[in-house]
């Protein structure tokens, strides 16, 4: 029994041996790969300690409340800005005799009349084909109807009692027939002293196209340069950029400009100009109204309410119409419809130096009444002359 019962214990260690055996080489050739290296992670910044992990605090210059320097609240402060220069104050050169320098912007003019009937004049017979020529260039040259026959007439009884025809004698006719034609005893002057003791209101006005901006710019100029302050009144509040070019035309020679909103009431700038002329005891107020359409009855009753506004403050002292002298008889229907509304006073004929037909001169003064006063020959900004007759006629026939 004993002997069975050692047989069992050995049996039972030799199996439990030889499981274990197996065990362990099986463990030895299915071993996993050993874990690959832990990356290099930078550990985050450290967060503030409190309590009693905190850092011992390092020292640091302080200030007290009365070493820095606090604002009192007396003075607003003020942020300085690069100074803007002013634009130069032009210096105009004088008017007198300024017609004679411009002579020869008028040769177009020149040649088509004055030498032209110069030719026709020294021809060895004057038949009537030869007069009926006369009167072809003058009306070629916009003197009108009624002052060619009078001219041709005159021109003809002085050929016939004088004889002689020679250059210089037939030059000196022709001049003091022309001369005469255009009337040197009217009144050229602009006149800018008002009654009352302000300052004198000249307002410009035409149609569209006819560079009236453009020359109450100038004649801005014309006035300053013959010794006088001006105030400009931008009452054409209709026209795109009016007002900005006319202020631009102002600062070039000192004059302030009144303006307005765009589309706004030109009445009403004409009012605050007159206004204020008087504040600044200006010599002059120069008022640019609106390119009136003729056609357009609306706006020439509102030009003639401008009138009205202003003479609240004075009676107005000068109405320039401006005329583009290219457009010929054309710029008598205008002239004839403003002279309605505004009572023109005088004339400023533009363009005459792209155009050969200066006997628009006569034309418009016979048509009108009234003196042609301010000749445009140019697009400089000094090219805006008095009218002057003599010097006139002797631009057109030459020397």
């Amino acid at each position: 029994m004993d002997i069975l019962i050692l047989a069992v214990v050995i049996a039972v260690v030799v199996v439990g041996a030889l499981g274990g055996l197996i065990v362990g080489s099986r463990r030895k050739k299915q071993l996993p790969p050993p874990p690959p290296a832990a990356p290099d992670i930078t550990a985050p910044p450290a967060e503030p300690h409190v309590g009693d992990e905190a850092e011992t605090p390092r020292e640091e210059p302080r200030r007290t409340l009365e070493e820095v320097d606090l604002p009192d609240g007396s003075a607003p402060v003020v942020v300085e800005e690069p100074p803007t220069e002013a634009p130069a104050i032009e210096i105009p050169e004088p008017t007198a005799g300024r017609l004679v320098r411009l002579r020869a912007r008028l040769s177009r003019s020149q040649n088509a009349l004055g030498k032209g009937l110069l030719t026709l004049l020294s021809r060895e017979h004057l038949d009537e084909d030869t007069w009926e020529e006369v009167e072809d260039t003058l009306l070629t040259a916009d003197v009108g109807v009624q002052p060619t026959l009078e001219l041709v007439e005159r021109l003809r009884e002085r050929v016939k009692v004088l004889g002689t025809r020679t250059p210089a004698e037939l030059r000196g006719l022709l001049r003091e027939e022309l001369v005469a034609l255009i009337d040197p005893g009217m009144d050229r002057t602009v006149h800018t002293e008002n009654e009352t003791g302000g300052p004198g209101i000249v307002m410009v006005v035409g149609v569209n196209g006819t560079g009236k901006t453009t020359t109450t710019g100038k004649l801005a100029r014309v006035l300053v340069a013959d010794g006088n302050t001006v105030v400009l009144g931008a009452a054409d509040t209709f026209r795109a950029a009016a007002a900005d070019q006319l202020e631009t035309w102002g600062e070039r020679v000192g004059a302030h400009t009144v303006r307005g909103p765009e589309a706004g009431d030109p009445a009403s700038v004409a009012f605050d100009a007159v206004k204020e002329g008087k504040e600044m005891a200006a010599d002059v107020v120069l008022i640019d109204t609106a390119g009136r359409l003729h056609t357009k009855t609306g706006l020439m009753d509102e030009l003639g309410k401008v009138k009205r506004v202003v003479e609240k403050h004075a009676p107005l002292d000068e109405v320039l119409l401006v005329l583009d002298a290219t457009t010929g008889q054309n710029g008598l229907v205008q002239a004839r419809v403003f002279a309605e509304v505004v009572d023109i006073t005088g004339i400023v004929l533009t363009k005459l130096d792209g155009t050969a037909k200066g006997g628009i001169v006569v034309a418009v003064q016979r048509e009108l009444g009234v003196p042609v006063k301010l000749i445009g020959l140019g697009e400089g900004a000094d090219d805006l002359a008095p009218f002057e007759p003599d010097a006139f006629v002797d631009a057109l026939i030459g020397e």
